[in-house]
């Protein structure tokens, strides 16, 4: 939770939908790990990866708003727009998959049997 929440910025408010993301994705990346490993046979790779997909699986739900900037008097306010939230969403996504290749089964891949 710590480690998802630095990733991800959230604040108390998104604390709440958190929770269960981490839980979420300490449960996919378990279900992908190479036959015989454990979690904890992956060191901090896959407490890291796991709070990763959490970051990214929240940064997606945020979806960028309506409103990308304001200013109100001398304080001027920007957020992230969905394209750049998109973008942070896909590179927490691309590392998590990079910390846990040594340890995880492709996500992707489907292999089908030829008959000639």
């Amino acid at each position: 939770m710590t480690l998802a929440r630095a990733a991800s910025g959230a604040g108390e408010a998104e604390e709440a939908l958190l929770e269960p993301l981490c839980r979420a994705a300490y449960l996919r990346w378990e279900a992908r790990l190479r036959p015989g490993l454990t979690p904890e046979a992956c060191g901090a790779a896959f407490a890291c990866a796991a709070a990763f997909t959490a970051a990214a699986d929240l940064a997606a739900g945020r979806g960028g708003g309506a409103v990308a900037a304001f200013t109100a008097g001398d304080v001027s306010v920007r957020g992230r727009g969905a394209a750049e939230t998109a973008s942070l969403s896909r590179d927490l996504r691309r590392t998590a998959e990079g910390l846990m290749a040594p340890y995880a089964e492709e996500a992707d891949f489907c292999f089908r049997g030829v008959r000639g």
